[in-house]
Parts: structure tokens; C-alpha cells; sequence
């Protein structure tokens, strides 16, 4: 690990779902997840450092029907030194989830992770698991930089939002594994992340400190960001950028 593992108390056991069963729609017949990034697939950058946490002793990828026996193979060559599974994901982001988490073996916390999103850290997942150790659930995010406008018809803006207030949310996204089930059984309808739905039940949700370098691969001109990033935190390594 790159950080200093600290978590503590009796630290728990942490599964992680890494779901990447979209269909990459906006990716123009790329499939993102097996892009050679930086010579390795997009998705392995994520799942290599999840493999490295001392914490995560389970991991499941989750892919659409048509990427399993490619995610497969994948899994197999790379020798994961942490047991890595693959199984197809469901028609909605939750039901891809839990899917995964169904896969999970026995563990205190899920942490979800968008397969999408290759530059996570050691780091942030230890802030991450820890406060989700304190409070059940806890997702990555930063501070908003650009002004946010609010339009009804798309073309007139209706109001201003107040930008000292908004987050943009990333993942990981870390739960307690009772609590994340439970989400899963009461709350039925669509929803764009996890914490929705642990929201909609009323329970809190603390934020941690994510990353601007924490990109989701959307479009094809992400994966020129995406190996910019990769560049940028090579030459911090070797000592050559600040």
C-alpha cells in the first residue's frame, strides 16, 4: 500500500462490488472497461488497488452478459492475489449491485466502486472505510467547482444554486453490508447510486474526501484525460512533478 493502513478498531472485513455492467452507450463502440490504459485494461487499475488493501478480502466484478467470459479471462491472467470473481450484472445499476453483493463472501462492509473510475487510491480507501466503520455508510466526493444553474425548460435558467453546498459525488461508496441489503429490499425505485437509497431510508450519509484525478470514463475524450492522469501521476512518482 502507498498509505499507512490505520483503520482500526478489530478492522472489519470489506467486500468490494466493482460494477461495470453498463452498456457504454456514449463510448462510440469503445468498451471502456477492457481499454488499454496505460498498458493495462481500465478496470484492472481499480482492481488492483483494491486487491492491495489489507482490508478487502472479496471482490466481484460485475459485467454486462456480453463481458463476462472476456472478464474472465482477464481475471485469470493477472494472477489476482486476492480472490476475484465475475458475474453478470442486471437490467438496473442497483440490481447490478446487488448481484454482486449476492457473490460477496462473508464480510462487515461493501464497498461499491464504479469500474469506470480508475484512479482510486490506497488513501482514500482507508478515510473511506473508516468512516463508514463509524457511521454505516460514507461515500467519496469533492466540493463543486463550477457555478451550477438550474433550468425547467432547458433553455432559460430558472435559478442559481448555491455552489458552498454542492458535491459532486464519486465512488467508492462504503456501507455497512446490513444496512446496503436492506436499502436494496425497501427501496424499489431507479436510483443513480447507492447512497440514494440508503438515503431514502433516513439514515445519514457522511461524505469523505474523494479526488479531482477520480474521473468516471464516460466519453471517448475521458480516456485523453484518463492517460494525461496516468501521466501526471507517473511523474509524480519518479519525483519529476510537484
Amino acid at each position: 500500500m502507498n498509505a499507512s493502513h490505520e483503520v482500526q478498531p478489530d478492522d472489519p472485513r470489506v467486500g468490494a462490488v466493482v460494477v461495470a455492467a453498463g452498456e457504454s452507450r456514449r463510448m462510440e463502440g469503445i468498451d471502456k472497461i477492457f481499454y488499454p490504459l496505460d498498458g493495462q485494461p481500465l478496470v484492472w487499475h481499480s482492481i488492483s488497488v483494491l486487491q492491495a488493501h489489507p482490508l478487502v478480502n472479496d471482490i466481484v466484478l460485475v459485467t454486462s452478459g456480453g463481458s463476462v467470459v472476456q472478464a474472465e479471462a482477464l481475471v485469470a491472467e493477472r494472477n489476482a492475489t486476492t480472490a476475484v470473481s465475475v458475474c453478470e450484472g442486471g437490467k438496473r445499476r442497483q440490481d447490478s449491485v446487488l448481484l454482486g453483493m449476492e457473490r460477496l463472501g462473508d464480510c462487515d462492509l461493501v464497498l461499491v466502486h464504479d469500474g469506470a473510475r480508475p484512479f482510486i487510491s490506497a488513501k482514500l480507501l482507508d478515510v473511506g472505510i473508516s468512516i463508514a466503520l463509524e457511521s454505516g455508510a460514507a461515500i467519496a466526493a469533492v466540493p463543486v467547482k463550477d457555478t451550477i444553474k438550474q433550468s425547467e425548460d432547458g433553455t432559460t435558467v430558472s435559478h442559481t444554486l448555491a455552489r458552498d453546498r454542492l458535491w459532486a459525488v464519486q465512488t467508492p461508496q462504503i456501507f455497512r453490508k446490513s444496512l446496503l441489503l436492506q436499502a436494496h429490499r425497501d427501496v424499489s425505485d431507479a436510483v443513480t447510486d447507492d447512497a440514494s437509497m440508503v438515503e431514502a431510508m433516513g439514515h445519514p450519509v457522511k461524505l469523505f474526501p474523494g479526488s479531482y484525478y477520480n474521473i468516471k470514463v464516460t466519453t471517448p475524450e475521458d480516456l485523453t484525460f484518463a492517460q494525461a492522469i496516468c501521466n501526471l501521476l507517473t511523474e509524480k512518482k519518479a519525483g519529476v512533478a510537484e
